[in-house]
């Protein structure tokens, strides 16, 4: 089964080699017909602690790396 990858508008780089990704998704409501947008933040693992607060990035499922953190940053050439 592929990994799932997901893009999303990094908002916290204060930890060490981790990052807060806030991720959108938008769908029609069942009922109402309305387009919602709902947002999701996970914390993914940057290595290099490349990524700063606005940049724009892909994740990438992983084994969990620590409590919270089973996402990985994934460098843009391989998106």
């Amino acid at each position: 089964m592929p990994k799932r990858i997901l893009q999303g508008v990094v908002v916290s780089d204060k930890n060490e080699k981790t990052v807060v990704v806030k991720v959108e998704r938008r769908f029609t409501h069942p009922v109402m017909k309305k387009t919602v947008r709902q947002t999701k933040k996970y914390k993914a693992h940057d290595e290099n602690n490349a990524c700063k607060v606005g940049d724009t990035v892909f994740i990438q499922e992983s084994a969990p790396i620590s409590k919270d953190k089973t996402w990985v940053v994934v460098p843009a050439e391989q998106a």
